[in-house]
């Protein structure tokens, strides 16, 4: 149950109320944006609530159990607060989330209704959908380590030890905004598979995005992204890219020399093999079946 303030649990018992929703959005890099169904700004706690943005609320999912409570917030994109590129960027990935009931009149007569993270984002060129996730989601995450075949180190941190490496590149032709080639860089075939390009100049500088495939064409370098990028890439665009690890045993021990501090169980065996059933041409001592 939500603690009302004096004032506010008296305006709410009135005739007449001026409410509105305030929805605090703080991204990951720490920037604060507000925004409000209301038709003019609301300000409070040092935040600007912008009125031009359409947002609207749809209905809340709660539980008294500790299931993910889920409701979904949408809005229309400006280049003032919310847009298209940013989305695409994943700025608002797992930005953390206030939903706020304020009497507009008396901001000071406001109470904290949810909070919670950003999950799935549904976007186009002039809206977008976001799924708000409550508190509850966090239960959800897996904690600890998990027993499996590759490695669970992030390539270049203290557990896996390997001095990543990062080459320079600069785009020479673009098929779209998932794949384009470079030439002048000899590194083998897969090298710069599950790498990471980050773009220097051109419309996606200081953006990243990991390299699904690297392969040769000729003398010139061929990359494909996991996603597209979301400003178009031109010839001339510079970039960096680093060396990629699948987190295979194989590779961490071929391509990096690094088996010593490999962060798996290669040799776990399967799910197949641990549920099998015994043969019984297969005597379990290794000797003869008949015992002699």
């Amino acid at each position: 149950m939500k603690a009302l303030s004096a004032a506010l649990q008296s305006h709410l018992s009135s005739a007449t109320t001026t409410l509105c929703w305030c929805w605090k959005i703080t991204r990951r890099d720490g920037a604060v944006l507000g925004f409000t169904d209301h038709d003019a700004p609301v300000s409070f706690a040092g935040v600007s609530y912008a009125a031009a943005t359409g947002f609207t609320a749809g209905e809340v999912a709660s539980s008294a159990d500790l299931s993910v409570d889920n409701l979904s917030v949408m809005g229309a994109l400006s280049d003032d607060g919310l847009n298209e590129r940013d989305l695409a960027a994943g700025a608002f990935d797992g930005a953390a989330i206030e939903i706020w009931r304020v009497n507009w009149a008396a901001p000071d007569q406001r109470v904290l209704l949810r909070a919670g993270t950003l999950g799935e984002v549904k976007r186009g060129r002039t809206a977008f959908e976001a799924e708000v996730r409550g508190l509850a989601q966090a239960l959800n995450q897996p904690v600890g380590r998990v027993f499996a075949h590759t490695c669970d180190a992030v390539l270049g941190d203290a557990r896996c030890g390997v001095a990543v490496t990062a080459a320079a590149g600069v785009v020479a032709a673009v098929t779209d905004a998932r794949r384009f080639s470079a030439a002048g860089m000899t590194a083998a075939a897969g090298w710069f598979s599950h790498g990471v390009v980050t773009f220097s100049q051109g419309a996606n500088a200081g953006r990243a995005m990991e390299v699904k495939r690297h392969t040769l064409s000729g003398s010139a370098a061929q990359f494909e992204l996991w996603q597209p990028m979301s400003e178009a890439i031109a010839p001339g665009d510079t970039f960096t890219v680093t060396v990629g690890c699948d987190h295979a045993f194989s590779t961490c021990k071929t391509k990096f020399a690094n088996a010593v501090n490999f962060r798996g169980q290669p040799y776990m065996i399967g799910a197949d093999a641990a549920l099998a059933a015994v043969s019984s041409s297969t005597p379990l001592d290794g000797g003869s079946r008949y015992g002699n």
